[in-house]
Protein backbone atom coordinates (compact mmCIF):
# COMPACT_ATOMS: atom_id res chain seq x y z
CA UNK A 1 0.00 0.00 0.00
CA UNK A 2 3.16 2.14 0.25
CA UNK A 3 3.92 1.69 -2.97
CA UNK A 4 0.76 3.00 -3.88
CA UNK A 5 0.76 6.37 -2.29
CA UNK A 6 4.72 6.63 -3.39
CA UNK A 7 3.47 6.79 -6.96
CA UNK A 8 0.31 9.25 -6.79
CA UNK A 9 2.86 11.45 -4.60
CA UNK A 10 5.26 11.59 -7.28
CA UNK A 11 2.76 12.24 -9.81
CA UNK A 12 2.48 16.05 -10.98
CA UNK A 13 -0.25 17.40 -12.78
CA UNK A 14 0.14 20.78 -15.19
CA UNK A 15 -0.40 24.22 -12.66
CA UNK A 16 -2.92 26.92 -13.00
CA UNK A 17 -0.40 29.17 -14.19
CA UNK A 18 0.87 26.37 -17.23
CA UNK A 19 -2.25 26.21 -18.06
CA UNK A 20 -3.42 29.90 -18.19
CA UNK A 21 0.02 29.97 -20.83
CA UNK A 22 -1.51 27.28 -23.01
CA UNK A 23 -4.97 28.99 -23.45
CA UNK A 24 -2.98 32.24 -23.83
CA UNK A 25 -1.16 30.32 -26.41
CA UNK A 26 -4.37 29.20 -28.45
CA UNK A 27 -5.79 32.09 -28.26
CA UNK A 28 -3.42 33.94 -30.00
CA UNK A 29 -3.17 31.41 -32.44
CA UNK A 30 -6.64 30.60 -32.82
CA UNK A 31 -6.53 35.18 -33.39
CA UNK A 32 -4.33 34.94 -36.66
CA UNK A 33 -6.44 32.07 -38.03
CA UNK A 34 -9.56 33.87 -37.62
CA UNK A 35 -7.96 36.95 -39.27
CA UNK A 36 -6.77 34.64 -42.47
CA UNK A 37 -10.12 33.52 -42.76
CA UNK A 38 -12.40 36.52 -41.98
CA UNK A 39 -9.65 38.13 -44.85
CA UNK A 40 -10.48 35.40 -47.06
CA UNK A 41 -13.94 35.79 -46.60
CA UNK A 42 -14.37 39.51 -47.82
CA UNK A 43 -12.38 39.03 -50.94
CA UNK A 44 -14.17 36.30 -51.87
CA UNK A 45 -17.07 38.69 -51.19
CA UNK A 46 -15.48 40.78 -53.72
CA UNK A 47 -14.57 38.39 -56.35
CA UNK A 48 -17.94 37.59 -56.58
CA UNK A 49 -19.48 41.22 -56.80
CA UNK A 50 -17.29 41.06 -59.98
CA UNK A 51 -18.45 38.07 -61.12
CA UNK A 52 -21.87 39.48 -60.81
CA UNK A 53 -21.56 42.59 -62.25
CA UNK A 54 -19.95 40.99 -65.43
CA UNK A 55 -22.89 38.56 -65.55
CA UNK A 56 -25.33 41.30 -65.30
CA UNK A 57 -23.43 43.02 -68.00
CA UNK A 58 -23.66 40.18 -69.85
CA UNK A 59 -27.69 39.82 -69.98
CA UNK A 60 -27.96 43.36 -70.15
CA UNK A 61 -25.87 43.41 -73.93
CA UNK A 62 -28.55 40.53 -74.62
CA UNK A 63 -31.34 43.20 -73.16
CA UNK A 64 -29.78 45.58 -76.01
CA UNK A 65 -29.68 42.62 -78.87
CA UNK A 66 -33.12 41.99 -78.39
CA UNK A 67 -34.23 45.29 -77.46
CA UNK A 68 -32.09 47.52 -79.55
CA UNK A 69 -31.57 49.63 -76.34
CA UNK A 70 -30.12 49.18 -72.44
CA UNK A 71 -32.78 49.90 -69.98
CA UNK A 72 -32.96 54.14 -69.27
CA UNK A 73 -32.00 54.22 -65.15
CA UNK A 74 -35.70 55.13 -64.58
CA UNK A 75 -36.78 51.56 -65.88
CA UNK A 76 -33.47 50.40 -64.27
CA UNK A 77 -32.58 46.21 -63.76
CA UNK A 78 -35.99 45.35 -63.24
CA UNK A 79 -36.86 45.72 -67.08
CA UNK A 80 -34.68 42.29 -67.04
CA UNK A 81 -37.55 40.54 -65.38
CA UNK A 82 -40.13 42.36 -66.21
CA UNK A 83 -41.60 44.73 -69.58
CA UNK A 84 -40.40 48.19 -69.42
CA UNK A 85 -42.30 51.25 -69.04
CA UNK A 86 -41.74 53.88 -71.56
CA UNK A 87 -39.24 52.75 -74.21
CA UNK A 88 -41.13 49.22 -74.83
CA UNK A 89 -39.34 46.11 -76.57
CA UNK A 90 -41.68 44.35 -78.31
CA UNK A 91 -39.82 40.81 -78.68
CA UNK A 92 -39.60 41.16 -74.52
CA UNK A 93 -38.74 38.23 -72.46
CA UNK A 94 -37.78 37.74 -68.97
CA UNK A 95 -33.97 38.03 -69.02
CA UNK A 96 -33.59 37.00 -65.79
CA UNK A 97 -35.84 33.66 -64.87
CA UNK A 98 -35.78 34.45 -61.01
CA UNK A 99 -38.51 36.88 -59.77
CA UNK A 100 -36.27 39.70 -58.49
CA UNK A 101 -32.69 41.44 -59.88
CA UNK A 102 -30.19 39.72 -57.37
CA UNK A 103 -27.97 42.03 -54.83
CA UNK A 104 -24.42 42.25 -54.35
CA UNK A 105 -22.93 39.72 -52.08
CA UNK A 106 -23.45 42.09 -48.95
CA UNK A 107 -27.00 42.00 -49.25
CA UNK A 108 -27.38 45.44 -51.60
CA UNK A 109 -28.99 46.05 -54.10
CA UNK A 110 -26.84 47.02 -57.21
CA UNK A 111 -26.91 50.69 -58.73
CA UNK A 112 -27.68 51.02 -61.89
CA UNK A 113 -27.20 54.33 -64.53
CA UNK A 114 -27.68 54.56 -68.08
CA UNK A 115 -29.08 56.51 -71.10
CA UNK A 116 -30.13 54.06 -72.99
CA UNK A 117 -26.87 53.52 -74.87
CA UNK A 118 -24.55 52.74 -72.11
CA UNK A 119 -24.93 51.57 -68.41
CA UNK A 120 -22.85 51.43 -65.44
CA UNK A 121 -23.15 49.27 -62.49
CA UNK A 122 -21.87 49.54 -59.25
CA UNK A 123 -21.54 47.89 -55.86
CA UNK A 124 -20.87 50.26 -52.82
CA UNK A 125 -18.98 47.18 -50.82
CA UNK A 126 -18.86 46.06 -47.75
CA UNK A 127 -19.77 49.35 -46.24
CA UNK A 128 -22.65 49.95 -48.52
CA UNK A 129 -21.73 53.72 -49.09
CA UNK A 130 -20.13 55.19 -51.81
CA UNK A 131 -16.13 55.39 -51.54
CA UNK A 132 -14.46 53.66 -49.33
CA UNK A 133 -11.01 51.51 -48.98
CA UNK A 134 -9.80 47.99 -49.10
CA UNK A 135 -13.74 46.09 -49.01
CA UNK A 136 -15.33 48.74 -48.44
CA UNK A 137 -14.38 50.04 -51.79
CA UNK A 138 -16.68 50.53 -54.78
CA UNK A 139 -17.11 47.79 -57.43
CA UNK A 140 -18.22 48.75 -60.79
CA UNK A 141 -18.53 47.28 -64.33
CA UNK A 142 -16.01 50.73 -65.29
CA UNK A 143 -13.53 48.91 -63.01
CA UNK A 144 -13.88 45.51 -64.73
Amino acid sequence: MEHKNKIIKNHEGFSLIEMLIVIALMALVGTFVAQNVIGKYEAAKVDAAKIQLRELGRVLDDFRRVCGFYPTQEQGLDALIKPPVGRECKNWDPFIKDSKVPQDPWGNDFEYTSDGNKYVIKSFGADGKPGGEKYDKDISTDDL
